[in-house]
């Protein structure tokens, strides 16, 4: 359970295939909105309910090529994966539209 930091695309795409459910977070630390959401997505994280789901973070200013081909073009950006295939998206700080994205995955 808890976060997991992205450090490379190589990271990224071996833990979509090794995760049944994996929800990403595309942030940037400067961005306010990001800010604000950081702890609900942290939170939904420590969530039994959501024990079978992979939290990931994303930076995009450290990997802005992984976010453009994620189709990122404003923050803060969620994906949902499920059996490594896009299941679903949000963007903007919304905590009740979070939780309904990770309802998805259980």
């Amino acid at each position: 359970m808890g976060v997991h930091n992205i450090k490379s695309k190589e990271d990224f795409e071996q833990t979509l295939h090794k995760h049944r459910a994996v929800a990403v977070d595309f942030y940037a630390t400067w961005y306010t909105p990001c800010k604000t959401i950081a702890p609900a997505f942290v939170e939904c994280s420590e969530q039994d309910r959501f024990k079978d789901v992979r939290f990931l973070k994303v930076d995009i200013d450290q990997l802005p090529e992984l976010a453009a081909d994620m189709g990122v073009r404003e923050m803060p950006a969620f994906k949902l994966f499920l059996d490594d295939k896009p299941a679903g998206d949000l963007v903007g700080a919304d905590k009740d539209g979070l939780i309904r994205l990770l309802e998805k995955a259980v």
